[in-house]
C-alpha cells in the first residue's frame, strides 16, 4: 500500500526547497539592466526576461489549474511508494542536461515587462508555499497528470516546481555567464 502521509520534516523539506528555489530565480535577475533582461545567447535560445516569463506563468498555471483539481482526480493505487516518485519529480526537473520545448501556452510572448514577471513570480511562489502549507491540500491520494511526467499528487507537483524554478535558475545563469551578455554600465562607461 502506499504511503500516503508526509511528515512535517518533508513538508518543511518542500518548503525550504521551494524557498531556497524562488531565492535563486530572485539573486539570479537582480540588479539587470535593459540590456541584460533582454540579451539573448542564440536566435534559439531564452532570453532572462523569457525565462522569468515562462516561470511565471508555470507557477500561476500550477496553482489556478492543478491545484484546484486534485481533490477531483484520480485516487493513487497500488503498491510502491510515493517517495520514489518524488524523487524522480526533483531529479527530472531540474535537470538541465535535457533540452526541452515549451509548449506554447507556456512559452514566452512578451506578456509582461521583467519587473511585473517578477512580481507575480514572487507571488506565485508564495501561493505554492501556501497550497504546501494548507492543512486541507490534497498532497497525496490524489493525482494529475503532467505532460512529461505522467500522473503527480499535490506534494510532487509542489516539489516540480522548486526542481522547475532551480533548472531555469540555472538556464539564467548560462545566459549570463555568455561572453557576449551585456555589462553593467553606468552614464556611458563600464563599471
Amino acid at each position: 500500500m502506499k504511503n500516503l502521509a508526509l511528515t512535517e520534516a518533508e513538508i518543511e523539506r518542500a518548503l525550504i526547497y521551494l524557498h531556497e528555489s524562488r531565492d535563486g530565480v530572485a539573486r539570479a535577475v537582480e540588479g539587470l539592466t535593459g540590456a541584460q533582461w533582454n540579451f539573448k545567447p542564440g536566435a534559439d535560445r531564452w532570453s532572462v526576461a523569457e525565462i522569468l516569463e515562462h516561470l511565471s506563468v508555470v507557477e500561476e498555471r500550477v496553482v489556478e489549474n492543478v491545484f484546484p483539481k486534485l481533490n477531483g482526480a484520480p485516487a493513487t493505487e497500488g503498491n510502491g511508494d510515493s517517495r520514489e516518485m518524488d524523487a524522480l519529480v526533483i531529479a527530472k526537473g531540474s535537470d538541465r542536461s535535457t533540452v526541452l520545448q515549451a509548449p506554447p501556452a507556456i512559452a514566452p510572448s512578451g506578456r509582461w515587462a521583467p519587473e511585473e514577471s517578477l512580481e507575480r513570480f514572487l507571488a506565485g511562489s508564495e501561493r505554492v508555499a501556501a497550497f504546501l502549507q494548507a492543512p486541507e491540500a490534497p498532497l497525496r491520494g490524489h493525482l494529475w497528470p503532467h505532460p512529461a511526467l505522467g500522473p503527480l499528487d499535490g506534494y510532487q507537483w509542489v516539489s516540480l516546481t522548486a526542481a522547475h524554478n532551480e533548472r531555469h535558475t540555472k538556464q539564467i545563469l548560462e545566459v549570463k555567464a555568455d561572453a557576449n551578455f551585456p555589462a553593467h554600465t553606468m552614464a556611458g562607461g563600464a563599471i
